[in-house]
């Protein structure tokens, strides 16, 4: 597993957004394609931030608030990605080993790391679910063996 390269179990289908989206549109794009984080890239495809779940519920009112439900979708229709997104996230080159990707994960915090070239184009996306996918396989692949 040492070997296994970021390429090979990335996500390569990103679904990205861009600086201006807003706040329920990026909540409805997570929702429509069951996922958790959206990178946040210029016109040209560079990544310039990511948006998780995490800060989509984060930014969005208390139910516990006053305001009417009017007043709650106007506000968060003007709300949009570039205020709550992180900027500058942490990233790995497609390149990078698995074990690499993973370190960085666990130093950062993070449980996913987009992937990107050389010119900051982003070619995909690592999750702990893919890490984990690949642990799993490869176990299942050690046991194929042990039985023959």
């Amino acid at each position: 597993m040492k070997k296994e390269l970021v390429k090979d179990w990335m996500s390569t289908q990103v679904v990205s957004v861009r600086p201006e989206t807003t706040l329920p549109v990026a909540h409805k794009m997570m929702t429509k394609n069951n996922i958790r984080r959206l990178p946040v890239v210029k016109k040209d495809g560079r990544l310039i931030g990511i948006i998780t779940l995490g800060d989509v519920r984060g930014a969005e009112p208390s139910k516990a608030t006053s305001l009417s439900v009017w007043e709650l979708n106007y506000l968060l229709s003007k709300l949009t990605v570039k205020k709550i997104m992180t900027r500058d996230p942490v990233t790995i080159e497609p390149t990078a080993t698995i074990g690499e990707a993973s370190r960085m994960m666990l130093d950062n915090k993070v449980s996913g790391l987009p992937v990107v070239d050389k010119s900051g184009q982003v070619v995909g996306i690592i999750t702990e679910s893919d890490i984990f996918r690949m642990v799993v396989r490869h176990e299942w692949s050690d046991e194929a063996v042990a039985l023959d």
